[in-house]
């Protein structure tokens, strides 16, 4: 695989920092697999603290240089065409960006393309939004003029997860750059080449030096330095509640801006009298899209007890023809798990499914590739007969395992959907306009689905309620995560 990346390829291993390449300084390097096969295919520089705070430093500088050549100084129209040129960019790129994150997290081809899409179109919607930040003018009490300016909050640091590598480095960087700030961006360690090639389209495109900025490394280290670094103003994350958890505690230290984007066990309701085959569909791919390593998978079917069995049998049906393929090959639909980490942490979870007395009706264990045991594969697996209080039902497994549950009504429905800590996304299958209406009003989740699972779009809000996190991604409500409003007062008497 080693010899197959280069066509794919632009940018160099190593970290983009104030406009340049350059090596890690301690020199340090790390290899970057290919998750369907194990081989390496890579090797990038791994940032340190001494990285981190040179990234930092030349994000601060670039945002505080004024003069109509600088970032903060260039029209908002003009940083709108460096956005939609950086879309242009990424979108003669897309066969070859898609084959890269393909090699580096190995999902489907087919998922793949449709990432790289995505994150065109969100740098295109972002592109439009430069010149419509607006404030407003306030009927205050007096002789006075109140108005209010939306400004960008400064540097902000960006660390993303391993399942939509160059998607969810859209998401955070699109935004912020619309909104005037510079970005400091840590890709996962699993899947940092994607990137490195947003790093390579924006100096392609010209993108004032320090604008953006890259480090590659691992969270212990580069990310933990990037939360703790004193002038750092913000911190958007996607990943895991866990680590949620610990850069609330030490974003808290400088007070920093915090949004998270977390964890979820998404709920996905069938009520007896869905369309059964669509929702079979739309089951199937809200947990086996991207192989369950997706945060709004939805890993609990929560089936009416009426047409429980008629809808299980025909997901075991699926399930047992979805088998281990070449994800190069756009005819593949199940990918691999990212890491010997995350193989390790699914398969546990299946034998802990087991051991609390849930039936396996499908795969239930390791997949061989090509008829051999490598790469890091698990079998589309389906649990039957699980209980609200089994742990395959409450934690997330971030895996193609899913939890099947029967209900009565709608009140159990209910009750099922919302006895979690998460509350990400939900889906509701039923031909009952007033039901789904009903349903949609009651479920605690930032996004429902009504008869289909998955869509996102650039222009509606995306976040979660709980421990989920908070802050909302996409759209218009993400310019406020990465703005300040001030509030001027002139005295006109």
């Amino acid at each position: 695989m080693a010899t197959t990346i280069a066509a794919e390829r632009q940018a160099p291993g190593q970290l983009f920092i104030g406009g340049q390449w350059v090596d890690a300084q301690s020199g340090a390097t790390f290899e970057t697999v290919h998750p369907a096969t194990g081989e390496p295919i890579a090797r990038v520089a791994e940032a340190g603290e001494a990285d981190v705070d040179a990234a930092v430093r030349a994000a601060r500088r670039a945002f505080a240089e004024t003069g109509a050549r600088s970032w903060g100084g260039l029209d908002a129209a003009d940083r709108g065409t460096l956005l939609w040129r950086i879309a242009d960019m990424l979108e003669r790129r897309q066969d070859e960006l898609a084959r890269l994150e393909v090699l580096d997290n190995g999902k489907p081809l087919r998922e793949a393309r449709i990432d790289i899409r995505e994150a065109v179109d969100a740098f295109r919607y972002y592109a439009g939004w430069c010149t419509k930040l607006q404030g407003d003018t306030i009927p205050v009490r007096g002789n006075v003029l109140n108005y209010t300016l939306r400004e960008p909050v400064g540097v902000v640091g960006a660390i993303i997860p391993w399942n939509f590598p160059l998607l969810m480095a859209a998401w955070k960087v699109a935004p912020a750059l619309a909104c005037a700030n510079t970005v400091v961006l840590k890709p996962a360690e699993q899947t940092p080449l994607s990137a490195l090639e947003l790093a390579a389209a924006a100096q392609e495109v010209g993108l004032p030096a320090g604008v953006l900025n890259v480090v590659t490394g691992f969270g212990e280290t580069a990310g933990a330095a990037l939360v703790r670094h004193p002038d750092v103003d913000k911190i958007a994350f996607t990943g895991s509640t866990e680590v949620g958890r610990t850069i609330m505690r030490e974003a808290a230290g400088t007070l920093k801006k915090v949004s998270l984007e977390l964890g979820g066990k998404s709920p996905n309701i069938v009520f007896a009298d869905a369309d059964l085959d669509a929702a079979a569909r739309g089951a199937f791919a809200a947990i086996f899209y991207n192989a369950g390593q997706a945060c709004t998978a939805g890993s609990r079917l929560l089936v009416q007890q009426e047409i429980h069995d008629a809808l299980l049998d025909k997901l075991v049906e699926r399930a047992r023809k979805l088998q281990p393929g070449d994800p190069l090959d756009p005819g593949t639909r199940l990918g691999p798990m990212v890491s010997q980490e995350q193989l390790d942490r699914v398969l546990n979870y299946i034998e802990r499914g087991r051991a609390e007395g849930a039936r396996v009706v499908a795969g239930g264990g390791r997949a061989d590739y090509a008829g051999e045991r490598r790469g890091y594969w698990v079998e589309p697996t389906i649990f039957a007969g699980v209980a609200p209080d089994h742990t395959i039902a409450r934690e997330e497994i971030f895996g193609p395992v899913l939890a099947v549950l029967p209900f009565a009504d709608e009140e159990q429905a209910v009750t099922l959907a919302n006895d979690t800590i998460y509350g990400l996304a939900a889906a509701v299958w039923t031909r009952d306009l007033k039901r789904a209406h009903r349903m949609a009003r009651r479920i605690h989740a930032g996004t429902v689905w009504v008869n289909t699972y998955h869509p996102l779009d650039a222009a509606s809000p995306f976040g979660g309620y709980k421990q989920s996190g908070f802050g909302r991604e996409l759209g218009a409500s993400a310019l406020d995560l990465y703005t300040q409003t001030k509030s001027v007062w002139i005295d006109l008497s």
